[in-house]
Formats: structure tokens, sequence, C-alpha cells
């Protein structure tokens, strides 16, 4: 019988971290059939000569919890060679949620992950009251992608605890155990795990803390344990780490408690820029220990976008750009782009208080730049021209028709480089992660991390040494897809899953974000496009053409771990 599909004479990068080889790739139904040479007929014929082929790219850390339930499309994911998306992460989400509770549960995603409160007020059905029922949910809606969702602490302690847990009241054993056994549920029905936040970068919409935020050792590890007793799950924190040997001994008694891998959160922050040395070490003991403990990072910094259109918009220093902000934006524009209004602004701007400082505020191009030296600063550059940082800042915002955007690198980026983020990457415990596709829609765009890991460190980066091809692209198929439970794929070989990638890797290139408005009841989110995808497959059915959607929804709800291939 011939083949459904034959990707001919492209550079075959597998997903193990092996050389990369040129050959043929054979897809019979939804999987790998044969690799190598191939012969024989194929329904359909694909020239990849000076194209790679890779495994379709598994995210682990996305938030899509909520979109999920009314789109079919998980972008921008998906339009960087993303196959299969785990959600549910940071200790957010919808389920399990008592009917009363559903504002609660918006206010919490609306202010940890920046969705806007209408786009899920208007969008979420909230036809689910368990996580299992969550699940079904999800299952009856087709996608672009393979959708795995993660049990959140935010939503599992609400359910519980009422009012006591949003208040993070100290659990008590009663109900340690009933959330315990609501993990275990979740986990048995198809939950990747359970996931919990314990930054106090992380607050509700109104302002108060998670409600995981300071959750006692007893309650994660109790949590985890009858979790763990399932022999399923997998575990998912972020921290602050501030008071680090303690925060570690806490964060790992998870993992000691549940015999359940874990998944630490992990960036360069400012205020204890080498901390990230020092949880690296300490998850490379925990694995010498039995342990199974992995490290997500990201692939650049972990970047604010600063713009008209932005959730955080500099014009708000000034007392007249705030009165402008509530104009419909073109009339806005209008107005700034009067001489005397726009003085009267930035003279606002230089005497007002503002988040952010302008030595570390920079131009984001097209394409971006997600390595700028000091010298392409906004104050470095106000310094040479002889203006303040302030008016040279309300020159880029108001170019591009008032919707460019600057970029703060706030993680990952205090050296003014990126040499710690590839030491993280390089790292035996690391896999990619912290994309956050689908979150953080007026601030951040870093769903693109895929992109970047191709075209900055395989093949642009001028400031550093690179990163060879084949741990690149291991680090976002192999790796995830191990570290999440799912054997099935992230490897070209015959019996795994047909998630395929055919890029041309020479012209491959990040687009600038744009903002979009098409959320429900027109909410706003950045996206990011990518050119050189020329071909994704899921489960061997062709998803996107050189960027574009075919019209195909092979995507499909994963219930949990699915064991390698015999």
């Amino acid at each position: 019988m011939p083949h459904d599909l034959v990707i001919r004479g492209g550079t075959v990068v597998d997903g193990t971290g092996s050389a990369p080889f040129t050959g043929d790739v054979a897809v019979t139904a939804d999987r790998i059939s044969a690799l190598g040479k191939v012969e024989g007929r194929a329904r359909r014929t694909i020239d990849a000569d000076g194209a790679i082929v890779t495994p379709g790219f598994v995210d682990v850390h996305c938030h899509y919890d909520g979109q999920a339930t009314w789109d079919n499309q998980m972008v921008p994911s998906a339009w960087h060679g993303v196959t299969t998306v785990i959600m549910g992460n940071c200790g957010v989400g919808f389920a399990p949620v008592h009917e009363g509770d559903h504002q609660r549960l918006i206010e919490l995603m609306e202010g940890v992950e920046d969705i806007p409160g209408s786009a899920l007020h208007e969008g979420l059905e909230w036809d689910w009251e368990s996580f299992p029922e969550y699940l079904t949910a999800l299952e009856r809606r087709r996608h672009d992608v393979d959708v795995g969702a993660q049990l959140p602490h935010g939503a599992l302690r609400l359910y519980v605890m009422g009012e006591r847990g949003a208040a993070r009241e100290d659990a008590t054993a009663e109900d340690i155990e009933a959330m315990g056994r609501l993990a275990q549920e979740a986990v048995v029905a198809g939950a990747f795990g359970f996931t919990t936040s314990r930054t106090r970068n992380h607050r509700t919409s109104t302002g108060d803390w998670t409600p995981t935020l300071t959750a006692a050792a007893d309650e994660l590890a109790g949590i985890a344990s009858v979790m763990g007793s399932s022999g399923q799950g997998v575990l998912q924190v972020v921290s602050d780490f501030a008071q680090l040997d303690e925060e570690m001994s806490t964060v790992l008694g998870m993992a000691e408690a549940s015999g359940r891998p874990l998944s630490i959160s992990l960036a360069q922050n400012d205020y204890r820029p080498l901390d990230w040395q020092v949880i690296l070490k300490e998850i490379g003991a925990a694995n010498d220990r039995g342990l199974r403990v992995s490290a997500q990072v990201g692939s650049r910094p972990v970047g604010v976008l600063l713009g008209l259109q932005a959730t955080i918009d500099p014009t708000r220093a000034s007392e007249l750009g705030r009165e402008l902000a509530t104009l419909a934006f073109e009339e806005r524009l209008l107005r700034l782009r009067d001489p005397e209004v726009r003085a009267r602004v930035v003279t606002e701007m230089e005497s007002g208080r503002t988040a952010f400082r302008w030595d570390r505020v920079f131009v984001l191009g097209d394409p971006p730049d997600y390595e700028p030296t000091p010298e392409d600063s906004i104050a470095a550059m106000a310094a040479r021209s002889g203006a303040s940082p302030e008016a040279l800042a309300m020159e880029h915002l108001l170019a591009k028709e008032g919707r460019a955007f600057l970029y703060v690198p706030f993680l990952n980026y205090s050296d003014g480089n990126l040499d710690a983020v590839r030491t993280m990457l390089l790292d035996d415990h690391a896999v990619l992660g912290l994309g956050d596709g689908g979150a953080h829609v007026g601030t951040i765009c870093d769903g693109s991390f895929q992109t970047t890991m191709l075209t900055h460190w395989v093949r642009d980066r001028r400031r550093g040494e690179r990163l060879d091809l084949a741990t690149v692209v291991a680090k976002q198929t192999s790796m995830t897809a191990a570290m999440i439970g799912l054997g099935d794929r992230g490897v070209l070989r015959p019996g795994f899953k047909a998630d395929v990638n055919v890029i041309d890797l020479d012209h491959l290139a990040l687009r600038a974000p744009t903002m979009a408005f098409d959320l429900p009841a027109g909410g706003k989110r950045l996206l990011q496009r990518a050119d050189g995808y020329l071909h994704t497959f899921v489960s061997g059915v062709e998803t996107y053409t050189d960027g574009e959607h075919t019209g195909a929804l092979p995507g499909r709800l994963v219930r949990g771990a699915q064991p390698v291939p015999a």
C-alpha cells in the first residue's frame, strides 16, 4: 500500500538530539511509517530539498484555558510550528468551579495572565463544574493543535475552601484531603497534572494576591502525595524563591511526597540575578538523588511591550495622556499628532512617574531584535540626539499609524545580553517553556519562543555563541514531550504520531507583533506571525501551509500521559 505522504529530501532533525541527516519522512494515516530512504509510492509527495523537517513542537507552558473552549485555532502558538499545547499552568484556570465563583476565576485569570475579563465573560460557557466535566467540554471542540490541560491550584483551593481559600487561610487536614482527592480524580480523568503559583507577580484584577501564594508545605505535599498515589500526573510551580533554601525545600517536597515529575519555571531576575544558577544546581542535585525535576526556561527575555494600544501606555504618565486615552483610537492618534498636544503630553511625561527606566527600553523593530545593546536603548538614543527620552519614545510610539511598540526586557536580561539564557538552555534538566501562549495579551508576546530558538539561537546570534540545531529542536520536541508524559510524539520515528514541520530555515523570520481585536466582546490581544513555516501537520493532516490555516482541525483533547509506541 502507498504511504499517504512522503516528505522527500529534507534535512531531517528527528527531535532526539542526534545529528541531522538528509532523508525522507513517510506518513501513513496519523503515524510516521518510514524514515530514511523511503521507496515506493505516495498519495502525496512534498519536495523538502533545502528545508529542515522536524517533529511538531510541544509547548508545555500555555494559557489557552478559556480560548480553547470557544476557539478552534490556538494562535499565535500554531503559527510557530506548535502542534501540542499544554495549559493550566501557574495555578490558574477555570475548573473545578462552583456556579457562584465564575467571577472570582475570571478576576484571577484577568489579573495573573492579562486576559480581558470582558472576553472571558462573553466567551466562557461554563458548562462544567468538575475538572472531568471541563475536559469533556474541551473534547467537544476541534482544534488546529492537540490540547492538554492541567489542574490549577487556584481554582481547586477556591472550590474546596471557598472564602477561606481566597483569603489564603491555612488549609485544614480535611481541606488537604479533599483537594488531593480531586487532584487524583482529575489526573485519572485525563489532566496532565497539578500546577501552583507562589509569586507576588500574580494578583487578581482586583489587586488581591493569588489564593495559592502562601499555601503551606503540608498543603502542597499533601495534594501531590494523594495525586501521585494514582501513579499519574506531573507537577508545575512558579515561585519568587525569595527565601531560596526554604522555598526549594517546599517545592521539592512536592516531588518527594508524590514520586511524580516536577517542573519549575526559571528566569533571571534583576533583583537577584544569580539565583537562577543556584536553582539549576539544586535541580541537578535533586535529580542525582532520584527525583525527576526540570526547569522550564525561555528562549529570550520575557519582555513587556509598551504602546498606544497596549495595556501599558507611556503616555498615561501624563495627565493629558490619561484624558486622551478615553477617546477612540483614531481620534486619540489625531490629537497626539497635533504639535501642541504632543509637546504638552511629553512635558508631563517628563515630570511624571514611570514604572520603567529608559535605559532598559528599546525600539522593537521589524524583524524584532530580542538581544539589543545598551547603545540601542531609548536613553542612549536620546542622549545622542539631544532629545529627551520621553520625546523620543513618543516619536516611536506614533510610528506605524500609532501601532508601533517599545520593548522592555524585564526577565533574563540583567547582564544586557542572553548569555544566561544560553546557559539555562544547555542545562541537561532544562526544556523550553514559559512562552505563555494565550496569555498576557496586552503586554507580552512570547508565544513565538519556538521560532526564536531557530532564528536567533541557531542562525542569527551575533553577540555570543549560538546553539546547534539538533539541541534546539530536541529542547522543544522530545524533551518537552517527555517532561509532560507524552511518549507518543516529539520524535520522527516509525510508530510515533505524525506531527511534523517542514521549515525553510534560511528564510525563517519573525514578524513584528500586532494588536488584534478579535477576542470575544472585541477584546484585544497581541499576535505575532512568522515567515518560513512551509508545512505543519497534526496527526498526518496539514493544518498550515506557508503560515496560513488550511481549515483542517485534526487537533484533539489529549487525556493524560501517552505511552511510547512499541
